[in-house]
């Protein structure tokens, strides 16, 4: 499958990813083009646009488009769906924000900070996301326990 969403990654645009790749198609690919031209290059691709304004795995609500993203695809892991509040705090401004999603935003504008390409950004934030659902994974777990 192929992705399509803005260019100039943070937060969402980094996570969606991750989801995508972990739960959803190990191979998928993610094409980033300025907002004005994802609608276009979506359909001259066949690709599923993402984090945009008006499509379908954007923000709706207080979710985020990764929260979208968890819905379109059932993915209901209480890890997920932690590390998806962790996201929405770090990447909007909801109602009733996870205290882990500030620090989350710092990390997200760091690595923008380092003026690397958004494929570069992604790769290198991964781990970062990877370390954060084991944490989300022990806290559920310890949680479900209780």
């Amino acid at each position: 499958m192929k992705w399509v969403t803005r260019d100039g990654v943070k937060v969402d645009r980094v996570a969606c990813p991750w989801l995508i790749k972990k739960f959803i198609d190990s191979q998928a690919e993610f094409i980033f083009v300025p907002a004005e031209q994802v609608a276009a290059k979506a359909r001259e691709l066949g690709a599923t646009p993402f984090d945009i304004e008006g499509c379908e795995l954007g923000h709706h609500g207080e979710d985020v488009s990764f929260n979208s993203i968890l819905k379109k695809y059932a993915l209901t892991d209480p890890a997920l769906v932690l590390l998806g509040e962790v996201g929405r705090a770090a990447d909007s401004h909801p109602s009733n924000p996870h205290p882990a999603g500030e620090g989350l935003r710092w990390v997200a504008f760091g690595f923008s900070a380092l003026d690397l390409s958004d494929h570069d950004i992604l790769q290198r934030e991964c781990i970062v996301y990877d370390a954060l659902y084991a944490e989300c994974k022990r806290r559920a777990t310890s949680a479900a326990k209780a």
